[in-house]
């Protein structure tokens, strides 16, 4: 998802959200989240952390991170 410190612009013909040049990040409350699911996992509480996202390619980097963090 676009960084929510990034102040969001539209498109100049109105059709959606000028994401060019726009910094790409996982939400504070998406983090946090993954977190909690590593320490359910590391707890033994359950098997695996899956993240997913459905959208344009330059969420790849907010998938590494849940990665990084050990989904």
């Amino acid at each position: 998802m676009v960084d929510y410190n990034v102040k969001v612009r539209v498109k100049s013909d109105n059709t959606g959200v000028d994401i060019a040049n726009v910094k790409m990040s996982m939400n504070p409350f998406d983090e946090i989240a993954v977190e909690e699911a590593v320490r359910l996992k590391e707890a033994g509480v359950a098997t695996e952390v899956i993240a997913v996202s459905v959208g344009v390619t330059q969420a790849q980097e907010t998938l590494r991170t849940a990665l990084a963090i050990g989904a």
